[in-house]
């Protein structure tokens, strides 16, 4: 499927077949994608927390206002970020590179983060949501449905699964074969509204 029609196609499918098995190959391959999504210095703060046990699945559920995609998904990620990783061996985000620009990001890396907590928690947020769409759009490239989510209590979800102290949890994404069509477009807004040239009036 061609990325355009992938970005068409893709919906928030809130109804999911319980009893499809997605291949691990297939979840390889998801998550070897998502892991090319972009991040600011490079540094890599997403982690992937796939959820696999039954149980744990039903106790997120039980926080996650019943949504029956927590349960019913073939792949239940919480997505979450790292929110010191810019500090933790950050050399190794740029160990491929020429000598020259390693002497020159992976000090920018601390300029950039050290003191500035909510630089580091909005950054959290943006390269959870680009990570988010990759998984989203490529899980459509393969045939499978998605829906990201944040209808939860993201404390208790983070208890649950035993969140570092250093970290956030930053959405869902639920994956696997649909069993309802989604909802029609319910109203885009068109370009002329949301498409400002230059500068706000």
């Amino acid at each position: 499927m061609k990325t355009a029609d992938a970005i068409r196609a893709r919906r928030a499918v809130k109804h999911f077949d319980a009893s499809h098995r997605m291949t691990e190959k297939e979840r390889t391959e998801l998550l070897s994608l998502a892991v090319l999504s972009p991040t600011a210095f490079n540094i890599q703060n997403w982690r992937f927390v796939v959820v696999t046990d039954t149980e744990l699945r039903k106790q997120i559920r039980a926080v996650a206002w019943d949504q029956a995609q927590v349960t019913d998904a073939s792949l239940f990620i919480v997505l979450c970020a790292d929110l010191r990783s810019w500090e933790k061996q950050p050399v190794r985000y740029w160990v491929n590179a020429p000598k020259e620009v390693q002497e020159l990001m992976v000090p920018a890396i601390d300029a950039y983060y050290r003191d500035k907590d909510q630089v580091q928690r909005d950054e959290a947020m943006r390269s959870c949501g680009i990570a988010a769409q990759t998984l989203m759009l490529a899980a459509k490239s393969m045939g499978y449905d998605s829906c990201p989510m944040d209808g939860f209590d993201y404390e208790k979800v983070g208890e649950l699964i035993h969140l570092p102290e250093d970290h956030v949890v930053a959405l869902f994404v639920a994956i696997g074969k649909g069993t309802q069509e989604a909802w029609p477009l319910p109203g885009q807004l068109g370009l002329d509204e949301v498409v400002i040239q230059n500068r706000f009036a």
